[in-house]
């Protein structure tokens, strides 16, 4: 199992109960959270914080979830994003691989399965 205390996640959603839920699910797992509600305060978080993984809404204002990963490969390198949208079909599958997502989860998110994806990318990457 992962030391989850090491690992930070970045929560981008434009919904604020939305973020609130998800830094519910994983702060008393041991991680630590970020919390972002448009694309542009979670780059300003990335280039000001050490971020392990990225949990982005796909809907977000002026950028898109895509456009803010995009944006932060470039300042970053490749930090583990988890897209989530309510509409996921195959175009943005394919969209969201192009820019190197680990994957994209369909809203509503349910609590075991958004662990389960975050500990697998996590795995993936810094194992």
């Amino acid at each position: 199992m992962l030391a989850v205390q090491r690992y930070s996640i970045l929560i981008t959603d434009d919904d604020p109960d939305a973020r609130e839920t998800l830094r519910d699910v994983f702060e008393p797992e041991g991680f630590r959270t970020f919390l972002a509600e448009s694309g542009e305060e979670a780059i300003d978080i990335v280039k000001d914080h050490e971020v392990h993984l990225a949990l982005m809404d796909m809907h977000l204002p002026r950028l898109s979830g895509l456009e803010t990963i995009a944006i932060v490969r470039q300042i970053k390198g490749l930090i583990p994003t988890i897209l989530i949208s309510a509409d996921r079909d195959d175009n943005l599958l394919r969209r969201a691989l192009s820019e190197h997502a680990f994957c994209v989860l369909a809203k509503p998110v349910s609590k075991h399965v958004v662990i389960y994806v975050v500990t697998k990318a996590l795995q993936k990457y810094y194992n």
